[in-house]
């Protein structure tokens, strides 16, 4: 039986996401066996120009070549995945909403900015459709190799629709906020074993907002602490620009 050809394509981000699968190591291994890799810039030259089974998009649509390109692959395309805040909800390349694009294109090119044209960015499933999301920034290596066996065995895979907090106090973390440290779990989609307050740092919003956030409890918490609302509002715009865009 033929194995599932599978590529990854890389928009505008740093490929760290691409970086955090090459170094997954003896955890792909159960994977590799049962899919063909045939396009993979990080590791390998090859390159396949023809329809693809599985097609993993890192990177956010920024400009109307990466719209034709998205749209090319998605045609080659059976199932595709969208991987890393980049790709999932726009990641920090979505602050460049922010600001007019002639002063961002300025700021980047200089006097030959006309030269590079540039549009709204926009996460992957804003220009095409997507099969599957894998949230983060970079991706949750568990979870990737998770997602990718739901697609092989032709299920579904629902990204946790609860706070990263639930998953934060399963893994008994004293509470960022206790620490007088302002954290976005509280509003942000869990799925990644609160990897980063594990390790001691604060959840920044990579892997986008909750569908039904606790407002109330959200706003009690900020009370609590006398955190401005306006500080987490600029903490959320880092990641969670292109939500706006819906």
């Amino acid at each position: 039986m033929e194995k599932p050809k599978v590529a990854f394509f890389d928009f505008a981000c740093c490929e760290g996401c691409q970086l955090q699968v090459a170094n997954i190591g003896e955890g792909l291994l159960d994977v590799l066996g049962s899919i063909d890799v045939v396009e993979f810039r990080e590791v390998m030259s090859e390159k396949w120009d023809k329809e693809l089974d599985v097609a993993i998009i890192e990177g956010s649509i920024t400009n109307p070549h990466a719209v034709e390109r998205i749209k090319q692959i998605r045609e080659r395309a059976k199932v595709l995945i969208a991987y890393g805040s980049c790709a999932t909800i726009g990641g920090v390349n979505g602050m460049k909403n922010n600001f007019s694009f002639d002063d961002i294109r300025k700021y980047v090119y200089g006097d030959s900015y006309q030269f590079f044209p540039t549009e709204i960015t926009k996460a992957v499933h804003q220009a095409v459709k997507v099969d599957y999301f894998v949230n983060g920034c970079p991706i949750y290596i568990p979870e990737f190799i998770t997602v990718l066996k739901a697609v092989l065995q032709g299920i579904p895979y629902d990204v946790p629709d609860y706070p990263v907090c639930v998953e934060c106090k399963l893994n008994e973390n004293v509470c960022m906020y206790d620490r007088e440290v302002t954290c976005l779990g509280t509003v942000t989609k869990a799925g990644c074993n609160s990897w980063c307050i594990n390790n001691g740092n604060i959840c920044y919003g990579c892997r986008g907002m909750v569908s039904n956030p606790n407002e109330k409890g959200a706003q009690d918490v900020l009370t609590k602490y006398k955190i401005p609302m306006d500080l987490v509002l600029n903490k959320m715009n880092m990641y969670n620009k292109c939500r706006e865009i819906f």
